[in-house]
């Protein structure tokens, strides 16, 4: 492998500070750093100094990060490019994955994880310029024998077998020549069951290698007698399906097919990263539709008092038009009824609203939030439950605050959580707080919601925001609002604290960037 000093690197990321502090760290490591503050300008570097390694930043304004992988693998197939990525973007990280993306890191940069991709990287490089030459070799010298393909493959023993994908190679009787260590982690089969006794089908589910095949012999992925970045299954020693990227060619000597070699990558682990946020987004929907029925029957009750009061007055207008003309004094009292009656419906109308708003299971969207009408939302929601729970309410929001980027829904989902965990903790009533302010010196937005309840003891302080964990009897609670309030903060880049004391009250605060200072991150779905 190269000197650290003859390898380049392109560093593409929007934030000037990282730019400079990683330049620095990866010029005091040896490599040629060049950086660049969008996709365009550092597309520009990579044609004129032929990096082997680019870094980018996954979210970036104009040109993203996948874009940038994609033109750049575009621009040259072996640069090998590495991607950034906040917590919440473990979607996209996938998707640069299955785009041939070398490795992802997770911001904030760890030195000993950006070193860890830099190695891999080197390693990936190096590995596919030896196989490109070395394929280069086989089609130079044409070789006419298995015997002589076997002899080559064994030259290049140490290359195939330090590989991180599987590398399978079949003679023209499909037949395997080549079985890497690799493949041997990933199928679970040895060297010696393989070599010269399985066919290539024997690795593939029924039906399987016969559409692999097919897809090998059309041009929909790679072009005839190539695939790129295909999707299937192998089965592995005991039977059990292994999810797999493969890219292959068949070889060919003199337009008759000689052979094929397969690279295979193991999709299990991004398998499991798409399971986890599988299991996330049901999560966090479950909380919001058992937060979702403690208000369904407060606000029930509440509906049903303007309703009430609508219908009285509908009767009574009725009974009076039915006696015959109205008087002007009559037309009066009609006129401050239908006021009453067009007063309660907007009531009635704002609270649905709110309700269906909350309740609706919507895409993820960053936007800018206003903290005020945040909070009036959910002032509206949980006003009816705080009255017949005998809770005073108070509110007290900053008119200077400015807004914050993030999911409206998300966020309302965090501070209704936050209400109710409060009205749990005053079982005899008391008064709630409801606060928005501004810190301006640390630009972050606080939004606190202060009781005067039971309080939360030192011993399960530490634990309250893991999931499951509750300090509520059995039946009132199973310890997921907590725990989704602090996921929430985290991928909108805030955090949650909490100040309690046994019998005095417990205080939460939502701390939240500014969005005048912050660049939203898209986070994983609700």
């Amino acid at each position: 492998m190269p000197a650290e000093s003859d390898w380049k690197i392109v560093l593409i990321d929007d934030e000037k500070d990282i730019r400079e502090v990683m330049t620095i760290a990866l010029t005091d490591s040896g490599y040629q750093v060049h950086s660049a503050s969008d996709g365009p300008a550092g597309l520009a570097l990579c044609e004129k100094f032929a990096p082997q390694i680019v870094i980018t930043d996954i979210r970036m304004p104009g040109m993203t990060g996948i874009q940038v992988l994609e033109a750049v693998k575009a621009l040259n197939a072996d640069i090998e490019v590495i991607v950034f990525t906040a917590f919440g973007e473990m979607d996209l990280a996938i998707q640069a994955l299955q785009l041939d993306a070398s490795d992802f890191i997770t911001k904030p940069v760890n030195d000993d994880a950006l070193h860890l991709a830099l190695q891999r990287a080197k390693e990936r490089y190096s590995a596919r310029k030896q196989l490109k030459d070395y394929a280069a070799l086989l089609e130079v010298e044409k070789a006419q024998t298995l015997e002589e393909l076997r002899k080559t493959f064994s030259f290049q023993k140490n290359l195939v077998e330090s590989s991180m994908d599987g590398i399978l190679a079949c003679d023209a009787s499909g037949q395997a020549v080549i079985f890497n260590k690799g493949l041997e982690q990933m199928l679970g089969f040895s060297k010696t069951e393989v070599l010269g006794k399985m066919t290539f089908e024997q690795f593939f589910p029924p039906a399987m290698a016969g559409q692999f095949r097919q897809e090998l012999a059309g041009d929909t992925y790679g072009g005839k007698n190539r695939l790129f970045l295909y999707e299937t299954t192998l089965n592995n020693h005991e039977g059990h399906k292994i999810p797999v990227q493969v890219s292959a060619a068949i070889l060919l000597e003199q337009d008759e097919e000689n052979g094929l070699v397969c690279f295979f990558r193991d999709l299990r682990e991004i398998r499991r990263i798409e399971r986890e946020l599988a299991d996330q987004t049901r999560i966090l929907h479950q909380d919001k539709m058992m937060s979702l029925g403690r208000l369904a029957a407060s606000v029930v009750h509440e509906i049903n008092n303007p309703l009430s009061g609508i219908l009285n007055y509908i009767r009574l207008m009725i009974r009076i038009v039915s006696r015959g003309a109205l008087t002007e004094d009559q037309q009066k009292k009609f006129q401050q009824y239908l006021n009453l009656v067009e007063n309660e419906t907007g009531r009635c109308s704002q609270i649905i609203s709110s309700l269906l708003t909350f309740s609706r299971k919507s895409p993820v969207t960053f936007e800018k939030v206003s903290v005020a009408d945040l909070l009036e939302r959910c002032k509206i929601l949980s006003q009816h439950k705080l009255e017949l729970q005998n809770i005073r309410l108070e509110s007290i929001v900053n008119p200077d605050i400015p807004p914050v980027a993030g999911d409206f829904n998300q966020l309302q989902q965090c501070v209704i959580n936050l209400i109710f965990n409060a009205i749990d903790a005053m079982p005899e009533g008391g008064t709630l707080t409801l606060e928005g302010r501004f810190d301006r010196p640390a630009s972050l937005v606080l939004v606190t919601v202060t009781d005067t309840g039971t309080g939360i003891s030192e011993g399960d302080l530490p634990y309250i925001f893991e999931p499951f964990y509750t300090t509520k009897q059995e039946g009132y609670g199973v310890g997921l609002g907590l725990s989704t309030v602090y996921g929430i903060m985290e991928r909108h880049k805030g955090s949650v604290e909490v100040k309690s004391m046994p019998g005095k009250g417990s205080t939460f605060t939502l701390k939240l960037p500014a969005q005048e200072i912050n660049t939203p991150a898209s986070p994983v779905d609700s």
